[in-house]
């Protein structure tokens, strides 16, 4: 099931399963050839771009100035931001916010595009993915400069969006790395859920492997991880290890990710997870037709701000669970608070004062909690996250609530993805195809995974 690094889904190539393998190398390297675009701009960017801060420029006869607002997402969120928006206007009526929006895909070759030609955006969603990569350049406002209160956001959601050009990015929403749980498919296998305070991954392969065996053929106990660099960060963390280091480089070696593509085809090998060929199947496959949604999952793994549209999807409950962890204590499982998405603005704005107005409103007035909601994951600031828990629907509450049960259980925040970190989630997925099909084996995919890796971050 393809989603973006927020977990959100992403609205796949209709596919016929013979031509499952070509689409999924047209997609890669259109996915790669985005994030080249991204580091090619981005050297432009640093020519363009003078030395920080925001120039300045007279208002409009009338006093008014318009400022640029680019995100990327769907229906729903388009309408969530616009009334935020709207209640933003209300009380700055000489600050016009226009919108410019649009899917995943589209939003990262246009906005390259638009900071290498000088002509970016005001305010930008930003993803931590890319959030380095603009920054270092010079591309994104030193928001710590200006009149934003940042007392209230968590400290971790905080500390994510600061690098060597200071604070270029204020968490616009809360995430963790999660195993969704479908409760119909443990029913009817007849198999207990676990306790996700106290499972290790021999508890997740072996309940993984009963739920199979005493399901219909078609059904798994859970869903292959591999396709997404969440659950490599979280086994990379409890063996001491990470995704990327504080200087910007690879946390891990070959054994280290070889390690995780053996368990994986264990995992494979006692049919406790599909096949090599269902696995690429269900990468093609929309949010609302994956196993967890269709009932074929009992496990899965997904970021926490999915379960709303998971549920809806399921027509039932799903639950939050906790990672496993190599000792059964859920404070070794290393989860973490990821930023789901950053506000952000162009260093190049020209009316610098007035788009850290709009971030400080996003950030902080309960008027745009109110319309937000958790669209983008929890609320930050936590008087606004209490302010608006009466208004949320009961989907979101579970994602709050699960949020809020494991913050004294998190490891240390992990290191911001470097230059280049667009391009790994890709090679993890290209590789964890190439070992569950055994074209190569998890030491040779480890090696060439990782030389790649290197490669893309250097």
């Amino acid at each position: 099931m393809p989603v973006n690094p927020q977990g959100e889904a992403v609205a796949p190539v209709a596919t016929s399963t013979t031509g499952a393998a070509q689409v999924k190398a047209r997609r890669t390297r259109r996915k790669l050839r985005a994030s080249a675009l991204v580091a090619a701009t981005a050297a432009a960017v640093l020519a363009l771009t003078a030395c920080g801060g925001g120039g300045s420029e007279a208002k409009s006869a009338d006093g008014k100035v318009e400022l640029r607002f680019a995100w990327w997402g769907g229906d729903k969120r388009a309408q969530v931001t616009q009334a935020a928006i709207a209640a933003f206007e209300a009380e700055n009526p000489n600050i016009k916010i226009k919108p410019e929006y649009g899917d995943w895909s589209g939003y990262w070759d246009k906005l390259a595009t638009q900071v290498a030609a000088n002509d970016a955006p005001d305010i930008i969603q930003m993803d931590e993915k890319y959030i380095t990569e603009y920054s270092t350049r010079g591309a994104l406002l030193d928001l710590s400069k200006y009149d934003i209160d940042t007392s209230k956001l968590d400290q971790a959601a905080l500390d994510a969006g600061k690098g060597e050009k200071g604070l270029t990015g204020i968490a616009a929403g809360i995430n963790a790395a999660t195993i969704l749980a479908n409760p119909a498919v443990f029913q009817a296998a007849g198999v207990a859920l676990p306790d996700d305070k106290t499972w290790t991954w021999e508890d997740f392969e072996r309940i993984s492997a009963e739920v199979t065996a005493k399901s219909p053929k078609g059904t798994y106990g859970a869903a292959a991880y591999g396709t997404d660099e969440a659950s490599l960060g979280v086994w990379l963390r409890q063996n001491g290890k990470s995704l990327y280091t504080d200087d910007g480089k690879l946390g891990f070696e070959p054994s280290d990710i070889a390690e995780w593509w053996s368990f994986l085809k264990e995992l494979s090998e006692k049919k406790a997870v599909p096949s090599a060929s269902e696995v690429v199947e269900a990468e093609a496959a929309p949010l609302d037709q994956s196993g967890l949604a269709t009932g074929k999952n009992g496990l899965a793994f997904w970021w926490s701000n999915q379960l709303p549209a998971l549920e809806k999807a399921a027509g039932g409950e799903l639950q939050i669970l906790r990672f496993p962890s190599k000792t059964g204590k859920a404070a070794d499982a290393k989860l973490w608070y990821k930023a789901s998405q950053f506000w952000s603005a162009s260093s190049r704005t020209k009316h610098p004062e007035e788009t850290a107005k709009f971030i400080n409103f996003l950030t902080n007035n309960v008027k745009a909690g109110e319309a937000l909601l958790a669209d983008r994951g929890v609320y930050p600031n936590s008087e606004v996250r209490e302010a608006i828990a009466p208004k949320l629907a009961k989907a979101d509450v579970k994602v709050v609530d699960f949020i809020d049960q494991i913050k004294g259980e998190l490891g240390e925040a992990p290191a911001a993805p470097p230059k280049g970190a667009g391009a790994i989630q890709e090679i993890v997925k290209r590789y964890t195809s190439e070992v569950l099909f055994d074209r190569l084996s998890t030491e040779e995919a480890g090696k060439k995974a990782v030389d790649e890796m290197k490669s893309a971050i250097s």
